[in-house]
């Protein structure tokens, strides 16, 4: 987003992040901690060193960390990584702190401030907590301060949680405008097969998800990290979809990222940007259900942008609410995400009926769509797992 507010034009290729306004960068667990599982301080100090010389330039950044809870393994005495959310919890309350106290310690030696800003899945759900983060971050961004996000570890629940940083530094890319998102991680970009693997390559640009169809990926990264290859192009496909590049490389290879140096992996944006309210549909909206659809349904709801009719509709998993938001799957896979206007009980006995079947002689209301084509998103996931 440009100084005077306006969203600039997707940047064309990579160079373009070296003068770019605002830049979101997420770093990794994996990426900020020691063999042991500590902290490592030359590995953050690093790392502030590059943002700070950005910021020095007149770049904005916002810096999405993980490593709360990674940084409270050792002050507990844990051994690792907790398994309960209750211990999670506790260890990412300790563990913040220090974190947020490292990065500002580091930060004031180049004469700059942070600001903390903890964010659960429900900030981006309810409309008005949406607007009360993005007015912070705006305001601290107008400041010169550095904000350095993460995920409310300490309340969040599998209920109200995004899941992973790499999610979140999508979506805050989104909330904030950002011109560009690096993720910076543990290897130096996208592999088409598992980066150890003997013939495995490097992909240097992806251009749309028909570049993906060849990838094979993995799902969880080291032990200390909660994501791995598959939630970082999530959180690419999101950024992109909504007009925001990405570069995906090493936290070893930032400086040449930021300075728009060819390292990794550039993900082009593919789409415009969405509402607030698509975007949640899209990514974080709970998902209650799911609508099995036939071949020509799939359609109508992907070409055709069309409404979801009963009569499309071959079957129905899990139980929810009419209002709940549930995925649409054709016979290819999940195509779409939608607020059921039914419930799942409601739903069976529609099935595979036309409006006119479902309206009796008697009755001169219309019934209802499904899922209606305002309260439809498409969704394109195309990731070959071993």
């Amino acid at each position: 987003m440009g100084k005077d507010g306006i969203v600039n034009k997707p940047l064309a290729d990579r160079s373009g992040i070296a003068t770019a306004t605002r830049v979101v960068v997420k770093v990794g667990s994996s990426s900020l901690t020691a063999v042991d599982g500590r902290l490592s301080m030359p590995a953050l100090h690093t790392l502030v060193e590059i943002l700070a010389a950005r910021r020095a330039r007149g770049q904005q950044i916002v810096l999405v960390s993980s490593g709360a809870i990674a940084a409270g393994i050792t002050p507990l005495g844990l051994t690792g990584r907790p398994r309960d959310l209750a211990t999670a919890q506790a260890t990412a309350s300790v563990g913040q702190g220090i974190l947020v106290a490292r990065y500002t310690e580091a930060f004031a030696y180049y004469g700059q401030r942070v600001g903390q800003v903890l964010l659960t899945a429900e900030d981006l759900i309810r409309r008005t907590n949406y607007a009360n983060a993005q007015r912070a971050l705006e305001r601290l961004l107008a400041l010169g301060v550095v904000p350095i996000v993460n995920e409310n570890d300490t309340v969040a629940t599998d209920e109200i949680r995004f899941g992973d940083n790499d999610r979140l530094a999508a979506l805050v890319s989104h909330l904030v405008r950002a011109d560009a998102m690096v993720l910076l991680t543990d290897v130096d970009g996208l592999y088409d097969g598992p980066p150890g693997r003997p013939g495995s390559r490097l992909v240097p640009q992806v251009d749309g998800p028909a570049d993906l169809s060849h990838v094979e990926v993995t799902g969880r990264g080291s032990e200390i990290g909660t994501g791995g290859m598959v939630t970082k192009l999530d959180a690419a496909a999101i950024a992109t979809g909504s007009g925001i590049p990405v570069v995906l490389t090493s936290a070893d290879r930032a400086r040449q990222a930021l300075d728009g140096e060819n390292v990794g992996t550039w993900f082009s944006a593919t789409g415009k940007r969405k509402s607030a309210r698509r975007l949640w549909l899209a990514h974080a909206a709970q998902i209650r259900g799911r609508l099995h659809l036939d071949a020509g349904a799939a359609r109508a709801v992907t070409d055709g942008k069309r409404s979801l009719l009963a009569a499309g509709v071959v079957g129905v998993d899990g139980e929810f609410e009419a209002g709940d938001a549930v995925e649409l799957v054709g016979p290819d896979g999940v195509v779409a995400r939608g607020l059921s206007a039914y419930g799942s009980a409601e739903i069976p006995e529609m099935m595979g009926k036309s409006t006119d079947q479902l309206r009796g002689p008697e009755d001169d209301r219309h019934p209802r769509a499904v899922v209606h084509r305002d309260d439809l998103v498409q969704v394109r996931v195309r990731l070959r797992r071993p």
